[in-house]
């Protein structure tokens, strides 16, 4: 079993879905992004989700948007992450992935980013623009070094394609919850139940839902067979952190 589906079937077992906080790298600032890391990973994040800044996120809201703008400000890049991440090489009890654009993994080499995100614990790595058709040599790589690459399905993603990342996936899937881009919303679309239910059909990896999560009432909202087995939250959490408040009060309701 690879080390991101144990750790969401180890919070299972506990009685709740899976922590896993998406954090831009870089973000709110250079000073405050690795302590805001390691109060997550101190404060029950089962994973813990390292955005890559870009300049184009398409798949983006605004709030992630800005801080990707900000962090590519600041001086973020991939290169730096990386060092970063080596540096602390075995510090977290969390999985770390890595979730970006496929542009900035290109140009840093794909052999030289896998080899160094062995190096640095990653886990595993998230990649919204790389089709599946055009995965397999990249799925290849990173299986060598240990790194899942996450399969990414929403709404719109059929039985027969759910099939085809189901044949090669590894650690969870990722459940987008809407078909817009990322961001905090009220409720969650009725069209959720389905699509998870389909996804439980299809997958014996954990499901994760995403895009849009605040709070664990939201969860609610969705039938029983439809409730994932973790819980991503981005835009919400970077608002958190903007305001000045503590990670581990946003994780806190969520335990």
């Amino acid at each position: 079993m690879h080390i991101l589906e144990q750790k969401i079937r180890d919070a299972n077992k506990k009685g709740r879905p899976a922590l896993i906080p998406f954090v831009t790298a870089g973000f709110p600032n250079a000073d405050d992004f690795w302590p805001a890391i390691k109060e997550l990973d101190d404060n029950g994040a089962d994973i813990i989700e390292i955005g890559v800044p870009f300049s184009d996120p398409v798949a983006d809201g605004p709030v992630v948007e800005e801080a990707s703008r900000r962090a590519l400000s600041d001086g973020m890049t991939l290169k730096k992450l990386m060092a970063d991440l080596k540096e602390r090489g075995g510090f977290f009890k969390a999985g770390l992935v890595l979730m970006g654009y496929y542009n900035p993994f290109l140009q840093y080499g794909l052999e030289k980013f896998a080899a160094d995100a062995k190096a640095a614990n990653v886990c595993g790595v998230i990649i919204p623009d790389l089709p599946y058709e055009e995965s397999g040599d990249v799925r290849a790589l990173f299986r060598k070094h240990g790194l899942a690459l996450i399969a990414l399905v929403g709404l719109n993603t059929s039985a027969e394609r759910m099939s085809l990342y189901a044949s090669e996936s590894e650690g969870y899937v990722y459940v987008i919850s809407s078909m817009g881009t990322t961001g905090v919303r009220e409720h969650i679309a009725p069209e959720v139940d389905e699509t998870m239910m389909r996804a439980r059909k299809c997958f014996s990896l954990p499901l994760a839902l995403g895009f849009g999560l605040k709070e664990p009432a939201q969860l609610d909202e969705l039938h029983k067979d439809a409730r994932p087995d973790a819980v991503v939250f981005g835009s919400a959490l970077l608002q958190h952190l903007d305001a000045g408040l503590p990670a581990a009060d946003f994780l806190r309701r969520w335990l």
